[in-house]
């Protein structure tokens, strides 16, 4: 069965083709919480949060693709990423069917990043 009509499925690529898209000068969106950006990160990633806490829990940041638009054109190459490939998946669908025309899912996310040994920027600990 075909996709409908002017949607396209999003592309997700593994940490090490994310990686060299990455060093290609692609950007990397990190949607994930802004607190859990600061407990570790990929160099030089934009953290737009998809998703947002509430008293009543983790609900979709309605700001998400005006928060985008703020920091990346439509026509930029950005590969999006989250904890584990979840969230960025949504984000993902959500920027594609908004006109974002260069977007890539990181299958695995920042722990598969993790995993493979990548580098990561960490908060300092001070002594």
């Amino acid at each position: 069965m075909a996709a409908p009509r002017g949607s396209r499925a999003v592309e997700t690529v593994d940490v090490h083709a994310a990686k060299d898209l990455i060093r290609s000068g692609h950007l990397y969106m990190d949607v994930r919480t802004a607190e859990e950006f600061k407990q570790g990160h990929l160099e030089n990633a934009l953290n737009v949060p998809y998703m947002v806490s509430t008293p009543q829990g983790r609900v979709k940041n309605p700001e998400f693709l005006e928060q985008v638009s703020s920091v990346c054109q439509k026509d930029d190459h950005i590969v999006v990423g989250c904890q584990s490939g979840v969230r960025s998946l949504h984000a993902s669908v959500d920027l594609l069917s908004a006109d974002f025309k260069n977007i890539k899912n990181m299958g695995g996310g920042y722990a598969a990043w993790v995993e493979k040994g990548f580098t990561v920027e960490k908060p300092k600990v001070e002594l």
